[in-house]
C-alpha cells in the first residue's frame, strides 16, 4: 500500500550502514518511492551530478565526509539547493541536532528509524518543497527578478530574470558568484544596532570608482529558515544617466535605455536589466532617435558616447 508518493518521489539514502540502506530500500519501495543509495559522502556527490532526487535522507556520522560536510557541498550545487535533507543520527545533544539544521538540513529524525515517523515527515518535507517550486514556477513566470540566499549569502536559488540580469550588468555568465561575498557582509551587518536593513544596497561594479554603477538589492524578508529574499535592480552610474537626460531632454528611462545603448547592450539585456519588455525598450528607443535626431541604434550610440566621454 502506497502513502501518497508519485512516480517521480525519488529518495537519495546516505548512509555507511549496510543494515540501514536494506532496511530503508525495503520500506520506501513498500512506499511507492523510488530509492537510490550511497554509501558515502563522495558517493552522494557523484549521484547527484547526474540524477536530481525529490529528498535525500542523510547519515550524520559517516568515514571520510561525515554527512554535514556533505549536506554542505550538496546545497552549494544549485541543481539540488532546493532537494530537502533529513539527516538521521544518533545523536541527540543540541550542538549535534543544530549542526545539522545549520548546514542545510530541514529536519532531523534519532536511530533507531520509526517506519511510520519517517513516512509521515518525508510526505510534509515533499509537500513543503513541491509548494515552494511551485512559488519560484509562478515568480519566474512573472518575470520577477528575485534571489534568495542563506545567513552566509550564498546563493540559495534565483529565477531565471535575476540570473540573466547579473549577467547582463555584471558582464559574466559567473555574476551571481561574485556578487555572493558582498551579499554575506551585508548579511553579517544587517543586524548590527543601528544597521538600516530596510534601505536597499548596491553590489557589482563600478562602487569603486564611486559611480554607483551595478546592482541595487532590496531586502524582502526571510522566507525559510536560512533562506532570505532580495529583489534585484539594475542601477547605473548616476551622473551618466543624468548627463544624459540634460543633453537631450529625455526622460529618466530613456536615459536609462540609452546608457545601456552606449554599453553595447541588446534589447534584450536592456529589458533584462531594467526590468522592462521588449516592446517597452522599442517604444523607449523610438523617442530616443526622435531627440537624438537619429535614425538607429549606432547613432544614437555614438551621440551618447560623444556626451560620456567629454565629461
Amino acid at each position: 500500500m502506497t502513502t501518497g508518493a508519485s512516480p517521480r518521489d525519488i529518495i537519495l539514502i546516505v548512509d555507511d550502514s549496510p543494515e540501514t540502506l536494506g532496511f530503508l530500500t525495503d520500506a520506501l519501495e513498500q512506499s511507492g518511492f523510488s530509492v537510490l543509495i550511497a554509501t558515502s559522502g563522495a558517493a552522494a556527490l557523484s549521484i547527484v551530478d547526474r540524477i536530481t532526487p525529490d529528498m535525500i535522507l542523510m547519515d550524520a556520522i559517516m568515514p571520510n565526509m561525515d554527512g554535514f560536510e556533505t549536506c554542505r557541498r550538496l546545497k552549494s550545487n544549485s541543481a539540488v539547493a532546493a532537494v530537502p535533507v533529513v539527516f538521521m543520527t544518533g545523536l541527540t545533544e543540541t550542538e549535534h541536532v543544530v549542526h545539522a539544521l545549520e548546514s542545510g538540513g530541514v529536519d532531523y529524525l534519532t536511530k533507531p528509524i520509526n517506519i511510520d515517523e519517517l513516512r509521515a515527515r518525508i510526505r510534509v518535507h515533499l509537500a513543503n518543497a513541491r509548494s515552494a517550486q511551485s512559488a519560484r514556477v509562478a515568480l519566474d513566470a512573472a518575470g520577477r527578478h528575485l534571489l534568495a540566499v542563506s545567513q552566509t549569502g550564498s546563493i540559495r536559488w534565483s529565477t531565471p530574470q535575476a540570473t540573466r540580469l547579473v549577467a547582463s550588468a555584471t558582464g559574466s555568465d559567473a555574476g551571481l558568484d561574485q556578487i555572493a561575498a558582498e551579499i554575506g557582509l551585508w548579511m553579517n551587518n544587517r543586524n548590527r544596532p543601528g544597521f538600516a536593513s530596510g534601505a536597499p544596497f548596491v553590489v557589482g561594479a563600478g562602487q569603486s570608482e564611486g559611480r554607483g554603477e551595478g546592482l541595487q538589492l532590496a531586502y524582502l524578508g526571510a522566507v525559510g529558515a536560512d533562506e532570505f529574499l532580495f529583489r534585484l535592480m539594475a542601477v547605473s552610474g548616476a551622473t551618466d544617466t543624468e548627463r544624459l537626460r540634460q543633453s537631450f531632454g529625455l526622460t529618466q528611462r530613456e536615459s536609462d535605455v540609452l546608457l545601456w545603448i552606449a554599453k553595447g547592450k541588446s534589447n534584450r539585456d536592456i529589458g533584462d536589466i531594467l526590468g522592462l519588455s521588449s516592446r517597452t525598450v522599442n517604444k523607449h528607443l523610438e523617442q530616443i532617435y526622435v531627440k537624438l535626431g537619429v535614425e538607429n541604434r549606432a547613432s544614437a550610440a555614438v551621440k551618447a558616447a560623444g556626451v560620456l566621454h567629454a565629461g
